[in-house]
């Protein structure tokens, strides 16, 4: 179905908006995304490829095998046992800052800007691919044996161990928090580390590397150019592994893991999700594989009745002008917010993305209910709120999630979701998830100015 003539004025014209995924389905089956991780357009086998319910399972056990390593590795993880978790907590407060009427259902937080060791959500899945790595290097170093135990994960701390990561670099292009979480445990690890920054990231996210030891290459362009250089860079080296975060399946299913959290959280507070207990996620997106991977983990885990909404800002829409375009293979389109007269310059650093993962949109396709734009005023608005209201403390980015259920209750494309879906008679039952996605290491003085802009914004609203 082509985008509507008012959409598009509106995307173009940089205006928030509300646009609904024709293609989404209710089938809970594997998800081809081969094709959009191919780099030609034939069709080998390799290149035909599906990820399910398996494949997140297996990156859960990953995460397992290695919790005794982590809890030893970082002292903030000795309680947890080595496991990375964030809460889930009720927030009535911001349904009634949200103008949200009784009637309409609970509103949760998902505190993922408080997930320890990477300060963001780009813990899960940045976390994952490097483990990952790790696991492949010591099995074919003699490190671990074939099929290994938890137990035996910890003497990956050993200095032979250590010897041996440190023959082996990981690089990764960010605009900051992907490049935080790969530069952080990758260092630990011994690794060397080098994150490729594009010149939207935050200044204090580069002095944050550096204090770790990780090697920070700044570039003048974009992230798509600092992602594209990295991965050139990395090419050249037989020992380097480059976490490609338009591509990357283990990226993907790490945050698609998140979801078993997700789902005892909400069995702890005793919320069914089923069709006349729906559920609704709002997720900030940039490239699009953290909230795709969460995305896909929701359907595959909790089934049809939960809805996923991608966030974005009005100028870094990528995910937005990819799906619209309804191609993901390799000889498709491939749009960028430029083609649509953006400039994808905005405060929310870790959303400034010009151009979407194909795997993302691809992993999308029939899973997610829609994308809404937020502008960059309402972001700092919700900094302020969300600290008024909660008392926590996020970046811009991480609130874009703030606008969904207005988005969804309150607009017509809004009730025309919820009319289409049968949802409208069970809206007092539903859940609404806020996921926060960054901003437990902001600086203080850096947090403090996205605060008062928040508040002086507000008050010139009102």
């Amino acid at each position: 179905m082509p985008t509507s003539a008012p959409t598009l004025m509106r995307l173009k014209q940089s205006l928030p908006l509300l646009w609904l995924n024709p293609a989404r389905s209710t089938a809970v089956a594997a998800q081809e995304v081969g094709h959009a991780l191919a780099t030609t357009g034939s069709e080998s086998p390799a290149e035909r490829q599906y990820i399910s319910l398996a494949d997140i399972e297996a990156a859960r056990s990953r995460f397992e095998r290695f919790a005794p390593l982590l809890a030893k590795l970082f002292p903030e993880l000795a309680a947890s046992g080595g496991v990375i978790e964030s809460a889930l907590s009720s927030a009535p407060a911001v349904a009634s800052l949200l103008g949200m009427a009784p009637g309409q259902g609970r509103v949760l937080i998902k505190q993922d800007h408080a997930l320890p060791v990477a300060g963001s959500i780009k813990a899960r899945g940045g976390l994952h691919e490097v483990l990952e790595f790790a696991e492949r290097v010591a099995i074919a170093n003699g490190l671990l044996p074939s099929q290994p135990s938890a137990a035996d994960y910890v003497a990956l701390l050993s200095e032979r161990a250590r010897e041996v990561f440190a023959r082996h670099s990981v690089a990764v292009g960010s605009t900051g928090n992907l490049g935080l979480s790969i530069g952080v445990i990758a260092s630990a690890l011994g690794f060397k580390a080098s994150v490729h920054m594009s010149a939207d990231a935050k200044a204090w996210k580069k002095d944050r590397l550096r204090q770790r030891g990780v090697e920070v290459v700044e570039h003048a362009g974009d992230y798509a150019q600092a992602v594209a250089q990295g991965r050139a860079q990395a090419a050249t080296d037989p020992l380097a592994h480059f976490v490609d975060d338009e591509r990357s399946l283990s990226l993907f299913l790490g945050y698609a893991a998140a979801v078993f959290g997700l789902r005892r959280q909400l069995a702890e507070q005793g919320i069914v999700v089923d069709a006349q207990h729906p559920l609704f996620v709002y997720l900030p997106c940039g490239v699009g594989g953290a909230p795709a991977g969460i995305a896909f983990g929701i359907r595959q885990i909790l089934g049809p009745h939960a809805h996923c909404f991608f966030a974005e800002p009005v100028q870094s829409p990528c995910v937005l002008v990819q799906m619209m375009d309804g191609s993901d293979g390799p000889q498709g389109p491939h749009p960028t917010v430029y083609d649509y007269g953006l400039h994808n310059r905005t405060e929310a650093d870790g959303l400034a993305v010009p151009q979407a993962s194909r795997l993302a949109s691809a992993a999308m396709r029939e899973v997610l209910g829609g994308i809404y734009t937020v502008e960059d005023g309402q972001l700092m608005r919700f900094v302020y709120q969300l600290e008024q209201a909660e008392g926590l403390r996020v970046e811009p980015s991480a609130t874009a999630g703030m606008a969904g259920p207005s988005m969804l209750l309150g607009t017509p494309e809004g009730q025309r979701y919820l009319q289409e879906s049968g949802l409208q008679a069970h809206l007092a039952q539903s859940t609404h998830v806020v996921w926060t996605t960054g901003g437990l290491f902001v600086p203080p003085a850096q947090y403090q100015q996205f605060w008062e802009a928040g508040r002086d914004l507000l008050a010139q609203q009102a």
